[in-house]
């Protein structure tokens, strides 16, 4: 009962973290039950059905806060889900653990540039034109999608870390289409472990302890999502792009514990200083606004 209750005191963490940011749920779990020895076709199953749920609360939170871009939900999800069940009934046979360095090289030049893009405003604040076509959406859902299985978590990473790049969507928006066409990815990887495993080969009290605490976390971080400036998102997301990425290859080149928590570490002051004047540019950017508008009130 103990070890349930912290598996959802996890999912709520995860969720918290997965629906202000768009990613980590999946990595977060995952990386959990691994330690505790489960094998990853199995945890991995038990996140993907216990997302079923979260990601639907999720996805309704976020869509009433007027975070969903629906035409990108709308494209990314199918793919997604076919990727998701592909991943999902191969993995025991495909080598994860040689694709994850490369996979996360990508990942961190992309952090990277996110990072740089929302930093590089100086005192302007952020644009999005123009429209994500069908084709970059179709084939980034279908990759994120199989990662996702494969890997236990990816879709967040993957897709948010793709969409902000582009520059076209705003922040809240890629986090609120991506946590909300990650229900049509759940149940694809769902389905895919079902057949693989069989009902017995789910471990259905995890699922369920994860899920429990997600659900309880999703409102607010969808209500999270929808008063963060965007530059502050930017950031924000950019450098747990960056941190994750990091730690993952540096332990890909055998570093020590010690080694590994030191490069984490110092990332991580990297990050929070990052977002620390992303707030201050936001303020010095209202400020400025305010003053060409009379002193009038200016909605971050």
């Amino acid at each position: 009962m103990r070890n349930l209750i912290v598996l959802g005191i996890v999912g709520l963490v995860a969720q918290l973290i997965d629906g202000s940011l768009g990613m980590a749920y999946g990595v977060t779990s995952s990386t959990l039950l691994l330690a505790t020895g489960i094998a990853p076709a199995t945890a991995s199953a038990a996140v993907h059905f216990s997302e079923i749920g979260t990601t639907l609360v999720s996805g309704f939170s976020h869509h009433k806060l007027g975070n969903v871009d629906w035409r990108t939900v709308g494209i990314i999800a199918i793919p997604g889900g076919v990727g998701a069940f592909a991943g999902a009934t191969v993995l025991s046979s495909l080598p994860a653990d040689l694709a994850k360095p490369w996979v996360a090289g990508i990942l961190l030049v992309l952090g990277l540039y996110v990072v740089w893009r929302f930093l590089a405003l100086g005192g302007r604040r952020p644009e999005f034109k123009g429209r994500l076509s069908k084709r970059f959406l179709a084939p980034l859902g279908l990759f994120g999608g199989a990662l996702d299985a494969i890997g236990g978590g990816g879709w967040g990473p993957v897709g948010t870390t793709s969409l902000l790049s582009s520059g076209r969507l705003e922040p809240r928006k890629v986090v609120g289409s991506i946590d909300t066409s990650e229900f049509v990815v759940a149940v694809g990887g769902s389905i895919g472990f079902l057949l693989a495993l069989g009902s017995a080969g789910i471990r259905w009290d995890i699922a369920a302890a994860l899920l429990i605490g997600g659900c309880i976390a999703a409102p607010f971080a969808a209500w999270l999502v929808k008063h963060l400036p965007a530059r502050v998102l930017g950031v924000a997301a950019g450098g747990l792009i960056v941190l994750t990425n990091t730690k993952t290859i540096v332990e890909t080149f055998g570093a020590s514990g010690g080694v590994v928590g030191l490069v984490a570490a110092i990332v991580a002051v990297l990050w929070i200083s990052g977002i620390v004047w992303a707030v201050k540019q936001e303020r010095l950017s209202k400020a400025r606004l305010e003053a060409e508008l009379g002193d009038q009130p200016v909605a971050v």
